[in-house]
């Protein structure tokens, strides 16, 4: 008897990976995905074995390598990449020997600038920080890593616990238990403050708070959720350093 499950979108699929020929919409979405997500993670979100998802990859990025020059958007893709996908995956990505990717990330380490973080990049920063080390974010922003602890414990920021346990096998990031208090006050708190302000105030990262929220059920007030698209808009179009 054929296994199904429910997807988010309410549908039922087999739960038995999908052979044969590939469409052009899972080849597609193998194009977005590959380098950013584990082969495991993408075998499960397109229903293949995770060896048809390597070879396929390995058929879609067959360009020969290239040496020369990097030009500005190879670079912009290698710090994509980097992070998230080992040394031979970007190379076969990017069309480059793992040698040439190895010499041109030592390159990046020697870049170091100094100033404030753009909004651009501070949104960037949030987005990368969970599911990248402190050392691989010091090479795509260049800065410090310095700079770069300093900016993540400015918005309360926490490492992903899947990413930490792929790292080092445990989660190590695990805070201690909310205590009554502390419930209590992120009761009081959450409906009309933001979620950086009370993660400050309890000394929680904003995932702590929006994942303890969300398990208690909070929700915000209608003024603050029109208060934070106003927010999210200026910053969308503010072109100003902070």
């Amino acid at each position: 008897m054929m296994r199904v499950r429910r997807t988010t979108w309410g549908t039922e699929r087999s739960t038995t990976p999908r052979r044969g020929r590939w469409s052009q919409s899972e080849i597609a979405r193998l194009r977005e995905l590959y380098g950013l997500r584990d082969e495991r993670a993408i075998a499960r979100e397109l229903n293949r074995p995770v060896a048809s998802v390597r070879k396929m990859a390995e058929q879609i990025f067959t360009a020969p390598p290239h040496s020369g020059p990097w030009t500005a958007n190879e670079i912009a893709d290698l710090k994509k990449y980097l992070g998230g996908a080992s040394t031979e995956v970007i190379a076969r990505i990017l069309g480059r020997t793992p040698d040439e990717v190895t010499q041109q990330v030592n390159e990046l380490k020697r870049i170091q600038q100094a100033g404030r973080w753009t909004q651009e990049e501070i949104a960037e920063f949030k987005r990368l920080y969970g599911t990248r080390t402190d050392d691989d974010l010091a090479i795509i922003f260049g800065r410090t890593i310095e700079a770069v602890k300093r900016l993540g414990a400015r918005y309360c920021l926490a490492k992903d616990k899947a990413f930490v346990r792929k790292l080092t096998g445990s989660s190590a990031t695990r805070m201690p238990r909310w205590g009554a208090p502390e419930i209590e006050r992120l009761k009081e708190l959450y409906p009309t403050v933001a979620n950086l302000d009370i993660a400050t105030a309890l000394n929680r990262s904003v995932k702590s708070v929006v994942s303890k929220a969300h398990n208690l059920g909070l929700k915000k007030e209608a003024d603050r959720l029109r208060e934070m698209g106003r927010e999210n808009v200026s910053m969308r179009y503010k072109k100003n350093q902070v």
